[in-house]
């Protein structure tokens, strides 16, 4: 069977009149296609752009060689000729650029060629360097994306929300995990509470739970089809985490599944493996960190004089949900990253240190009568997995501009945290801002755990539980930095509306 693409999809499928339109290039006319040559399906991207460098990532539809083309001032042009791609990789391939300029936008055509030499389908790339010196710069985050059986849905447009979300025009994207549902199958059509039919787009690899290695590569495939993300990814580099769905709900290593749907493997270690081979091949992460640090998610993104990103793994070390109250201490971050998360943090200079966390910190997470959070709904004392935590906080309370952003709850909330309020005090007050989902169903609100004194500043959840992405409820944070180092915070809806800012001033 020919491959399904998103020529395909868009040709075939008539979108509703109304959609939130796309920014334009977004809804450019496609790239020329050359017959029998390399054609790009999947669109392309850019990811952890820092001062001077970056990831480019696109996928060929067959064996063949991926070619990048900077365009300079002028008329200058420089030719990179990077790996060929073949069924090893999903043909996948990326791109590691280094010494660019920084603080400019960067213009890349990205291509493919056959074994002849003969270049196929070309599709354009760019990206923002940040800038070395005083200067502003805006982001986006979010999470979950095409969760609780909530997919393309053509008569809608799509994933608008992310569409929504370009709109902002911002420097880059954090996507801060569930960057696919691999245990969430897809249905043609649900039926909603209210009685309207949700219809999906469907594809053969995500109408069960993902087993095998092409399973878990054909979810990210799937969200590929929607051209409101490859529109976004095609201009706005990303910093992609994972969280549970990537693999299974709620998981930890060495956790074996009593789900019946998993008749091919039940072994997480397995299916976390296959995940992840498929994860780093889809996302535009450095292949040099892969030989470097061993596929090793957690790292630091150097954004200029303003602004550090910390992008954190609560997956891979994470100790096993356990029933009641852990009294000893458990891994959720684990020995090493933690202690890597402090030495970054104090040895940053820039005005902000942005944490982002796959998990949040005082939001109370159950998974049946196990626990899945951080927290765990005791007020007093850190137990658990929050020593770990009470640890990190106390050996970073001299660190200026610590800022905590996550998704995973599908509600998005402001928290903002206090010694004075809190049982463990041996820390100075920091926010968290929740933002998500971006395609999946809504939920909240949940519990929050008083140990480390939060306080809800601001809440919007759900109308009612798993209520789909048509109900508007899917939600992302924006933050602006300026010239003088201000953080402006928002919290808004699939719309774009504004729900909830919070301006914070840099500590001087």
């Amino acid at each position: 069977m020919a491959e399904i693409t998103r020529r395909t999809v868009l040709s075939t499928t008539a979108v509703a009149a109304g959609a939130l339109s796309l920014p334009a290039a977004a809804s450019a006319a496609p790239a020329q296609v050359h017959r029998g040559r390399p054609l790009m399906p999947s669109g392309v991207a850019s990811g952890d752009v820092t001062t001077d460098g970056g990831v480019i990532w696109a996928r060929a539809d067959r064996p063949s060689r991926m070619v990048a083309t900077l365009r300079g001032p002028g008329r200058s042009r420089r030719t990179i000729r990077g790996p060929w791609v073949t069924p090893g990789t999903d043909h996948t391939g990326k791109i590691d650029l280094r010494h660019l300029a920084p603080g400019r936008r960067h213009e890349i055509e990205v291509a493919f060629e056959d074994e002849h030499g003969r270049r196929g389908e070309t599709r354009d790339l760019s990206f923002t360097t940040a800038a070395t010196g005083r200067a502003g710069q805006s982001f986006v985050w979010t999470g979950d994306t095409a969760g609780q059986g909530w997919g393309i849905n053509p008569d809608l447009g799509g994933y608008t929300a992310y569409a929504t979300m370009h709109a902002t025009r911002p420097d880059f994207f954090v996507h801060c995990g569930d960057t696919i549902y691999a245990d969430g199958p897809i249905e043609a059509s649900v039926t909603e509470p209210d009685g309207q039919v949700w219809r999906n787009l469907v594809i053969p690899e995500v109408t069960e739970v993902a087993q095998t290695l092409a399973q878990f590569r054909g979810r990210h495939r799937y969200n590929h089809l929607d051209d409101n993300l490859t529109g976004m990814y095609a201009e706005v580099p990303v910093l992609a985490q994972w969280d549970d769905h990537e693999t299974t709900n709620n998981w930890y290593p060495g956790e074996v599944l009593e789900d019946p749907r998993y008749d091919v493997e039940r072994r997480v270690d397995v299916l976390a493996t296959r995940s992840k081979r498929a994860w780093w091949e889809w996302q535009p992460i450095s292949n040099g960190q892969d030989r470097r640090e061993g596929q090793r998610i957690h790292r630091k993104v150097a954004r200029g004089k303003h602004l550090d990103v910390f992008c954190l793994d609560m997956r891979t070390f994470k100790d096993p949900n356990t029933p009641g109250l852990e009294r000893e201490r458990t891994s959720l971050i684990g020995d090493e990253q933690v202690r890597w998360l402090v030495t970054e943090l104090k040895r940053s200079t820039a005005t902000w240190k942005v944490i982002s966390a796959d998990l949040p910190l005082g939001i109370v997470v159950p998974d049946g009568d196990l626990q899945e959070s951080l927290s765990n709904r005791d007020p007093g004392a850190p137990l658990g997995k929050e020593i770990e935590l009470a640890w990190l906080l106390r050996e970073i309370k001299d660190v200026p501009g610590v800022v905590w952003i996550t998704a995973d709850v599908h509600y998005c909330a402001a928290h903002h945290y206090s010694p004075e309020r809190a049982a463990f005090t041996d820390f100075s007050p920091f926010w968290e801002f929740v933002a998500g989902p971006i395609n999946a169903g809504t939920f909240g609100p949940n519990e929050m755990d008083a140990t480390f004194g939060p306080r809800v500043d601001f809440i919007k959840t759900a109308d009612y539980a798993n209520q789909s992405p048509r109900g508007g409820n899917q939600f992302f944070g924006h933050a602006d930095i300026d010239d003088d180092g201000a953080l402006t915070i928002t919290l808004r809806d699939a719309k774009g509306s504004v729900l909830y800012t919070r301006e914070l001033s840099p500590e001087r």
